[in-house]
């Protein structure tokens, strides 16, 4: 009787693998690499409210810097066009991605319902099928309060 009570937690304890220690070889493989600047801001001082400046990070944080310098980083004002781009004169499409999408309405005014179209880093020209206006991809020059635009690219 006590070598069958035995017998059974003891196979459970046999059959439990031993604890392992974790480790990871990609700070040793990758150890050349330089830390991306962190965007936080400092934090509320102790007792206080923190405002969204001393806790925004990231993005956000981006976005309220840029603000305060009278910009708008993600440019989400609608595109004017009032003269129909050409393959010589394009419609200008600044993007910090390697597409973009834009709603074409016609040119000039409201000539057509939306036209959704991806205007692509890759094409030399991208045309609207409706209108015929001509749209260029082109890249944003570097803003030092976008995450992105600090020159770290994989």
């Amino acid at each position: 009787m006590f070598a069958r009570s035995i017998r059974i937690p003891l196979a459970r304890a046999t059959l439990r693998t031993a604890p392992v220690a974790r480790f990871s070889a990609l700070s040793v493989r990758f150890g050349g690499h330089h830390e991306a600047k962190v965007s936080q801001g400092p934090g509320a001082a102790a007792g206080t409210i923190p405002t969204d400046l001393d806790q925004s990070t990231g993005l956000e944080r981006a976005e309220l810097l840029g603000k305060m310098q009278g910009k708008d980083i993600f440019d989400l004002a609608p595109l004017e066009v009032h003269v129909r781009g050409t393959k010589a004169n394009p419609t200008v499409i600044n993007s910090r991605d390697p597409i973009r999408y834009v709603g074409c309405t016609g040119v000039p005014g409201e000539t057509h319902e939306v036209n959704w179209l991806l205007i692509d880093q890759t094409h030399e020209f991208d045309r609207c099928d409706q209108c015929g206006n001509v749209y260029k991809w082109t890249a944003y020059e570097a803003d030092e309060n976008f995450p992105g635009d600090k020159g770290h690219h994989h």
